[in-house]
């Protein structure tokens, strides 16, 4: 269900596009190398990055990793 300011109850909502550097940097890939994969800049990237932080209240990558976590977008637990 939707609450007023508009946030689901599981989180913040993000962009299908957001989803998809969230997924690359949960991988492990660098702003270059998602550039280069979703056909966007790396300064692009690196703001999908600053925009993904502020909406899931994280402060660096290891709580962006738990929010894919989370979110179910990768498994930390499973080795690459």
């Amino acid at each position: 269900l939707n609450r007023p300011d508009g946030e689901r109850r599981d989180g913040p909502r993000i962009t299908p596009r957001q989803r998809e550097v969230l997924t690359l940097v949960a991988q492990g890939h660098s702003s270059k190398k998602i550039a280069a994969l979703l056909g966007i800049s790396p300064r692009t990237v690196d703001t999908h990055r600053a925009e993904l932080m502020d909406r899931l209240s994280v402060r660096d990558v290891v709580g962006l990793l738990r929010e894919a976590s989370r979110l179910g977008l990768v498994d930390l637990a499973r080795k690459s």
